[in-house]
Order: C-alpha cells, then sequence, then structure tokens
C-alpha cells in the first residue's frame, strides 16, 4: 500500500469516526466514557495522518 492510499484510508476512517461521534453526542444513551473514547481514537488517527504527510 502507498502512503497515499494509507493516507486516504485513514482519512476515510477520521470522517467516518466524526460522524460517530456527532451521533453519539446526539444520543442521550451515550456515557461521556464513549465518547471520549470515539475522541481518542479519531485524534489516534489524526496524529498517524499528520506523520504520514510530514514523511511524504
Amino acid at each position: 500500500m502507498t502512503i497515499e492510499a494509507h493516507l486516504k484510508s485513514l482519512e476515510q476512517k477520521h470522517v467516518a469516526l466524526e460522524k460517530e461521534l456527532h451521533s453519539a453526542m446526539a444520543s442521550p444513551s451515550m456515557d461521556d466514557q464513549q465518547i471520549a473514547e470515539i475522541k481518542r481514537r479519531k485524534l489516534r488517527l489524526k496524529d498517524e495522518m499528520e506523520r504520514l504527510k510530514t514523511r511524504h
């Protein structure tokens, strides 16, 4: 997998997590811990994307 393809895949996952986060925040049944976990996953993806962009 090329760096560009990997980066695109990460960006798609990041967008999916953004949608999941908005949905979770709108749902009264989601607790803060679940929302925080989604945010952490999203941040890890963002960090990985930035790392790839600076190497590229």
